[in-house]
């Protein structure tokens, strides 16, 4: 660890302190609420005011430039805009991994490979140029660019791991708790047996993506599943942001006022650390291998277990046949109105030959259908099953959701035509 004098240094004619709080339990308490609440805000955006994936990236990258704007140009940390700039970069990242899903149809497991090589490259350049990963020296313009760099991917390798974590395993949201929460205590004994702080600071914080998600994942679930699976507690994406943003914000006034987790403060009353032992050092990396070892065996046991994955393509297809309109006359007129102008919308572009439109317009309406099952199912829940068959065939006709190439557009009009009119 520096010391404060070591701490400052000139940069670009500025004197600046350690821009990164000290790491004490509550820089990991408010960093979990932070990703928790990027998960559940980000898609509550997304779904439930149908922006759609992509233009919701598009402002939360907005966002993140000029947050962290304020952030760099800042001469000592501030909990404030330090905060707020990792809850942007939260959403952000896992927004960029949900578009090489989602919209590319990119496999979790090359997302996951890229983003680790990314990773990698980084963490190579930041030494090479810096001698020096530690977040205690942040103290140059560079140095706090590499690292908001690094947390950004980081934030997007949590998402594409814990994602393909639950693609294998297929665990519920409680479940799916367990297993980052039980790394990051494996990884908290061996840094206090005498693990490299750097390594397992790093490691630590890529796992509490997948965690703070996982926990937003729980909150905001439907209180539904399979027979002895646990189930979410049914806040919903916007009630969990809520409390997370209140539990934030009172976290962060508690640290600004107490200047507890600021690097001189720390320093001043506590004492320095125990000097590094290279052998526990190397002991310790043999158990960050054997845990990952461990964490492999576990997840092929889980994948090779019965579980429940996503429905066949072929299930889509409805039983149920109503009239023209019948479908949506529980259903509030607004939420109809505003699915029948994306349909709408598609068709049109369809006709017209705008096939990028077409098919974005398609997804926005995928995005705002599947938000919308909460509050239309409960009022009709054959209006909704049936109309939920004829929108899956939409979406299979441009690719989206399935595995099949898009279709012709003749196929495409046909059936957005006859959502049209199911919704009439």
């Amino acid at each position: 660890m520096t010391t404060t004098s070591e701490a400052r240094t000139r940069c670009s004619g500025r004197l600046m302190l350690n821009k990164v709080p000290e790491v004490t339990l509550w820089f990991w308490v408010i960093k979990i609420l932070c990703t928790t609440v990027g998960e559940s805000f980000a898609d509550w955006i997304n779904m439930k005011l149908g922006v759609g994936l992509v233009n919701t990236a598009w402002i939360f990258t907005a966002v993140f430039v000029v947050v962290l704007g304020v952030q760099l140009r800042l001469k000592r940390y501030v909990p404030f805009p330090y905060w707020l700039t990792v809850v942007v970069v939260s959403v952000t990242g896992t927004l960029y991994t949900d578009i090489l899903t989602d919209q590319l149809n990119v496999p979790l497991w090359i997302s996951s490979t890229v983003f680790s090589v990314l990773l990698a490259v980084v963490f190579g350049v930041w030494w090479l140029r810096e001698r020096t990963l530690s977040i205690h020296s942040v103290t140059t313009l560079s140095r706090e660019s590499f690292y908001w760099l690094t947390v950004l991917v980081t934030f997007a390798l949590g998402t594409a791991t814990g994602d393909w974590t639950l693609e294998l395993t297929g665990w519920s949201p409680g479940v799916s708790v367990l297993l980052p929460l039980g790394l990051i205590a494996s990884i908290t004994l061996l840094r206090k047996f005498g693990a490299n702080p750097v390594l397992s600071f790093w490691l630590a914080y890529i796992l509490t993506r997948p965690l703070g998600a996982n926990i937003g994942d729980w909150l905001a679930s439907p209180k539904v599943a399979q027979p002895g699976e646990p189930t979410g507690l049914a806040l919903g994406t916007f009630t969990t942001s809520l409390i997370f943003l209140g539990l934030i914000l009172a976290t962060v006034v508690y640290l600004t006022v107490t200047r507890s987790d600021v690097t001189e403060t720390y320093e001043a009353s506590h004492t320095p650390q125990i000097t590094a032992n290279p052998r526990r050092e190397r002991t310790a990396l043999v158990g960050f291998v054997l845990l990952a070892v461990a964490t492999g065996v576990l997840l092929v046991w889980a994948h090779s277990q019965p579980h429940v994955g996503p429905a066949p393509e072929e299930d889509a297809t409805s039983t149920v046949h109503l009239a023209p309109g019948q479908a949506v006359k529980k259903f509030p007129s607004t939420k109809v109105d505003a699915l029948r102008t994306l349909a709408s919308t598609s068709l049109r572009d369809v006709h017209s030959g705008n096939a990028t439109g077409a098919h974005t317009a398609a997804q926005s309406l995928r995005d705002l259908w599947d938000a919308d099952q909460a509050s239309l199912q409960p009022l009709d829940n054959t209006g909704w099953t049936f109309l939920d068959a004829q929108m899956d065939q939409v979406l299979k006709t441009f690719g989206i959701d399935h595995s099949n190439p898009p279709m012709s557009s003749a196929h495409q009009e046909a059936e957005l035509r006859t959502l049209l009119a199911d919704m009439r």
